[in-house]
């Protein structure tokens, strides 16, 4: 009897032990950020696949060769990201985000792209259709070097997409009005007092940022009285084929800025990938766009600190300074130089933003006037420049 009671309390046990490891599974895979692969290439496929491998907090879950493929698998799979290939036989990359808009919002897609004239076209499309983000694929140098390169691209990206998944499933939002005050915080330098319009506009903007440009500068009228200067984090290439999609839907002239040229109003000047965008003061005090190939700050090149330096410099209380969705915490110094001149800030509210941390210092920090959703940006910079 007594060996029955030990059998059986022992049989307890051992299904009790493989439930408990395959909840532990469970739970560990819940809280992991799970990936497919999508690209027509098993060489790629097998190299993302190896770089993610490594990556803590993250699971891949399966590949796919085509979006058709990769579609009928992820009702199955459940991914909460693709790294998705732009070009592919059957069904493209493109295809695909407008199946994932309709069907799987909640799934994300980071695109893999080339460096060439079409790569760039087609990967602000994709920006323009709900991709998140996208990384490039290394066009020379080994095998190790271009890992390392992809490593580097993706594990900031997978980071920011992992922490908008777990705010989605540990707050609740709270309705926000749509023009909030931020939350005053500490500016430790004297203030200049700010005296009349604004005569430029200062845009700072990283990830996320081609498809909000696509939905605010269009909504700037063709009466606007002052030029307009923009730092998109971006690779050479793929700026002017922004500056050129953006071109095609705004009243505004959009273009990618070129050194010497006179800063105009109604102009929208894009500052070129791989390199810096400053402003300078010429003859009877005319300002013109300088482009220099100085090195990178906060790794960026082009970095909205060196641009929004240049317009404290030279426009004091007499600029605006907006900070909209991106990674990392470039423009928060150079928006501080700018409000100690005097210069009126707007940010783009959390909601709204792709990635809220560009504008999240400076709204901490209390250097901002006014926090306003994507929707309202381009009325509240109107406000600034009109008599």
């Amino acid at each position: 009897m007594d060996l029955l009671i030990f059998i059986h309390i022992s049989l307890w046990y051992e299904i009790e032990s493989v439930g408990k490891n395959k909840r532990n599974e469970k739970m560990s895979l819940n809280d992991c950020l799970k990936v497919l692969i999508v690209d027509d290439t098993i060489f790629y496929r097998k190299i993302i696949s190896d770089i993610l491998q490594g990556i803590e907090d993250t699971k891949v879950v399966g590949s796919a060769g085509n979006g058709k493929i990769a579609l009928s698998r992820i009702s199955v799979l459940k991914p909460d990201l693709l790294i998705l290939d732009i070009e592919m036989p059957e069904m493209n990359g493109l295809d695909v985000l407008r199946h994932l808009k309709k069907d799987y919002p909640d799934v994300g897609a980071i695109m893999l792209s080339t460096l060439t004239r079409e790569g760039s076209e087609i990967t602000i499309k994709a920006l323009e259709l709900g991709a998140f983000d996208f990384i490039q694929k290394p066009q020379s140098g080994t095998l190790e070097e271009n890992k390392k390169i992809i490593l580097e691209s993706l594990k900031p990206r997978l980071k920011a997409w992992k922490r908008r998944i777990d705010i989605k499933r540990m707050l609740k939002r709270l309705p926000e009005d749509s023009v909030t005050k931020p939350v005053s915080g500490s500016l430790k330098a004297d203030i200049q007092v700010r005296n009349g319009r604004s005569e430029i506009v200062g845009i700072g903007i990283s990830t996320g940022g081609p498809k909000a440009l696509s939905l605010m500068l269009p909504k700037l009228p063709i009466n606007t009285v002052v030029p307009v200067v923009i730092v998109q984090h971006m690779p050479p290439l793929f700026t002017r084929s922004l500056a050129k999609n953006l071109n095609s839907k705004c009243i505004l002239s959009v273009k990618e800025a070129v050194n010497g040229e006179e800063l105009k109003p109604g102009t929208v000047f894009l500052a070129a990938g791989g390199k810096q965008m400053k402003i300078s003061s010429g003859v009877g005090g005319k300002k013109f766009i300088r482009i220099t190939d100085d090195p990178p700050e906060n790794s960026c090149k082009p970095s909205v600190d060196y641009l929004f330096r240049s317009i404290a410099h030279h426009y004091a209380d007499r600029a605006t300074g907006v900070i909209m969705t991106g990674m990392g915490n470039d423009g928060t110094k150079g928006l501080t130089l700018m409000k100690q001149s005097g210069a009126y800030i707007i940010a783009q509210n959390e909601a709204t933003c792709t990635v809220y941390g560009m504008p999240k210092t400076p709204v901490d920090n209390g250097i901002v006037d006014i926090v306003v959703p994507l929707e309202k940006m381009a009325d509240e910079i109107i406000k600034t420049v009109v008599h």
